[in-house]
């Protein structure tokens, strides 16, 4: 049986984004991060983050740095019992297959996790996450952006408890 999987963006999604966010002490959860994979663990999804990191080439910050923060994420999580299955990130600034909009680490995790996307959802913040989902045919696209309008895609929505509203509303998944 295949598993369904939630995909998250990393900045602007779990975290306010700040630009280069890499330290701890800058990072800042975003208001309803918790209670929404809270909603998607009990449903059964893994959930994954999927994140460009390219303050890695350009010299911003270190994979270590990244390492550092992401296990701090990770325990974050871990606290209120939601396990991030893993961290997908590129730290190029171009000419891979990982890196937004391409759907390089989500195909990634599909095939490491034996992955339905179609049954899957991708909540990001940004148009190159939407289009990294549609790529890799990821079943229901969230953008957390109210000043871009939705289409056939994706949904648009204000922030996370929107979202999350939203789904409880729907509960189809």
């Amino acid at each position: 049986m295949k598993n369904k999987a939630l995909f998250l963006d990393r900045d602007g999604v779990i975290n306010v984004d700040k630009k280069y966010v890499y330290k701890i002490e800058d990072f800042e959860f975003c208001e309803g991060i918790f209670e929404l994979c809270d909603f998607f663990s009990k449903k059964g999804f893994l959930i994954f983050i999927i994140t460009n990191q390219s303050g890695i080439a350009r010299a911003y910050y270190t994979e270590e740095d990244f390492k550092i923060l992401s296990d701090f994420i990770l325990n974050a999580f871990a606290e209120k019992n939601i396990k991030i299955s893993k961290i997908y990130h590129c730290p190029h600034l171009e000419h891979c297959q990982c890196r937004k909009p391409k759907p390089g680490m989500l195909l990634k995790a599909q095939n490491e996790f034996n992955i339905n996307m179609q049954d899957s959802i991708f909540i990001g913040d940004n148009l190159s996450d939407m289009q990294a989902g549609l790529s890799a045919e990821v079943g229901t696209l969230a953008l957390i952006d109210s000043k871009v309008k939705e289409n056939e895609n994706f949904k648009t929505f204000a922030n996370l408890t929107e979202l999350l509203n939203f789904l409880k509303s729907k509960e189809r998944l």
